[in-house]
């Protein structure tokens, strides 16, 4: 575990500052700095790219970290790599070709009292396409151990160029359509520069042949495809419904509530980094003492460090609302409802990593198909009926399904589950906690009332964590730092 601790720990700081830039963009800068309807509509095209991007990737992302470790040679290093360039460069050349083509009836599937979205419709494909390929790029660094750049290229490079870019907009330096071109740039040249880092960490030489398991290589990435799809559809589908149903600016609330809870991933986006690849290589070895090991610890400690993110959000977020402009409305259960679901997904630890690396990666598809049918239908059922909380509704459903499933695969397959004692004991703190603090309130300024009841939730909790012992990690981090 020491290689986790290690750049887990770097990972994770670098995590919560593209976070906490992140935070201060989307609070901030992008409500005061531009209209609510422009806010609502770079947030639509963001999430649209991310729902291509797995598309174009054919799945190469995982298939990478899966395979690559099982090759001993250069010369099959090689040719293996070569595939993963070329794949979803071909994956974009077709659908590329296809989409000039029927360009003007795609945007007849707009909605029609959205226009300002059809002007950037192609802008998606190109987010799509430079995703992908930082995707690939970023994997390409993770076989070799080195997540740090990566992470930081992921989180801080385009949180700090946007911060950057919407300084420029409110000087008049830009405006708003230049923003949107800029930041189109950005994302190509954050995959242009994973690029050339990636070939720094391996001596690589483009092969025209194929790898001798290229059948096995094709038919992991075909799946994992359709799989990763689904799971992204499970994040950002709700977006793309809500452009459907109601006017581009309430998606501007939507973002906004759903964000303040997406900080709740902090801790599983910092520690999957480097136990996907252990996961890997655990399993290539069938070293299951370990991976159970590497579950269950990755999973309480996700479980307690998300909930004490999870408590601070929710017993925080109306003095956090009332310091933004009165145009934007608090949809709390949003919040609630998304912080749940991230909570839950930091709560199954490297359970993903086990199911994409077994070969029973092709039970997660049919599944995760089901799940994805489900979550339109549910959107389609909700929006219309609870509005912008109808999508929250919508994605906790399917997703609370989904995370169930595949606990259960595990367990079922592997004879392993990340559940204990101190499971249940890490949730009824996260319970008490938010009963106990989200009705107390100072009678001061916004700012204050949220240093204030933090740094009691914080105190408290971690107190609490430590003498209950529930997280062996947590409690073997405390105690070093304590000791220093």
């Amino acid at each position: 575990m020491g290689i986790v601790v290690n750049q887990s720990i770097k990972n994770v700081v670098i995590t919560c500052l593209g976070f906490g830039i992140g935070a201060v963009n989307t609070l901030f800068l992008f409500t005061h700095f531009l209209e609510k309807e422009y806010y609502g509509l770079v947030s639509y095209l963001i999430s649209a790219s991310n729902l291509i991007w797995p598309l174009l990737a054919f799945g190469v992302q995982n298939t990478l970290v899966k395979f690559f470790s099982s090759y001993t040679n250069q010369e099959q290093q090689n040719k293996f790599l070569s595939l993963m360039l070329v794949l979803p460069l071909g994956i974009a050349l077709v659908l590329g070709s296809i989409a000039i083509v029927f360009y003007s009836s795609l945007l007849d599937f707009f909605n029609e009292g959205n226009t300002i979205v059809k002007p950037y419709v192609w802008t998606i494909f190109v987010l799509a396409f430079a995703g992908a390929y930082f995707e690939l790029f970023f994997s390409w660094s993770k076989v070799k151990l080195k997540s740090v750049f990566g992470n930081l290229m992921k989180e801080l490079f385009l949180r700090v160029t946007i911060s950057a870019l919407l300084f420029m907009v409110y000087l008049k330096i830009l405006s708003v359509d230049q923003f949107i071109y800029a930041l189109v740039i950005a994302y190509v040249l954050r995959m242009l520069i994973m690029l050339l880092y990636a070939f720094s960490l391996h001596q690589f030489k483009f092969s025209f042949s194929v790898p001798d398991n290229v059948v096995s290589v094709l038919k992991y990435s075909s799946l994992i495809l359709i799989a990763g799809s689904v799971a992204t559809l499970l994040i950002d589908l709700d977006k793309a419904m809500i452009e459907r149903y109601m006017p581009i600016e309430n998606l501007a609330d939507y973002q906004l509530s759903a964000f303040i809870a997406i900080v709740i991933i902090i801790p599983s986006r910092a520690m999957h980094q480097i136990t996907y690849p252990l996961t890997a290589k655990l399993m290539n070895e069938k070293a299951y003492s370990g991976l159970k090991e590497l579950y269950t610890k990755s999973s309480i400690t996700l479980l307690t460090i998300s909930g004490l993110l999870f408590v601070l959000i929710i017993c925080n977020v109306h003095e956090l609302f009332a310091m933004l402009p009165e145009k934007y409305e608090l949809y709390i259960w949003v919040v609630i409802l998304i912080g749940g679901v991230k909570l839950f997904d930091n709560f199954l630890g490297n359970n993903n990593s086990i199911l994409y690396n077994s070969d029973y990666y092709r039970i997660i598809l049919y599944i995760g198909v089901g799940m994805a049918v489900l979550m339109v239908v549910l959107n389609l059922i909700c929006i219309p009926v609870f509005g912008i909380t109808g999508a929250a509704m919508a994605t906790f459903t399917s997703v609370v399904c989904y995370n169930l499933a595949k606990l259960w695969i595990v367990n079922t397959k592997f004879k392993m589950h990340p559940f204990s004692r101190n499971t249940f004991v890490a949730v009824l703190l996260i319970v008490l906690f938010v009963l106990g603090f989200y009705f107390w309130e100072f009678p001061f300024h916004p700012v204050i009332n949220i240093t204030l009841k933090s740094f009691l939730i914080t105190i408290s909790y971690i107190v609490i964590v430590y003498a209950l012992r529930v997280s062996a990690d947590i409690n073997s981090l405390l105690k070093k730092y304590i000791s220093r």
